[in-house]
């Protein structure tokens, strides 16, 4: 079996996704469009993307995106729809 590179075996032998390790270290990612992601410390960061917070512990970041990200809707539309 080909797992892929980001995956990863825990103790008792099973897979685990870097995305959402409770224990990972991790980035909160800025696109153009204002939306806001979580991104593994370890893996290189998208073309488009900004890195505005961390490396820190995934808790520290979701309160970041809490507190940041109030608008869920893209920058593009927030934008027309104050014209």
């Amino acid at each position: 079996m080909v797992r892929h590179p980001s995956e990863r075996l825990t103790k008792e032998g099973t897979m685990t996704n870097p995305f959402e390790d409770p224990d990972g270290t991790y980035l909160v990612l800025v696109n153009a469009e204002n939306q806001h992601s979580l991104w593994p410390s370890f893996v290189d960061i998208p073309a488009g993307w900004t890195s505005v917070h961390g490396p820190a512990d995934r808790q520290a970041c979701l309160d970041y995106v809490e507190r940041n990200w109030t608008d869920m809707r893209p920058q593009s539309l927030i934008d027309a729809m104050k014209n």
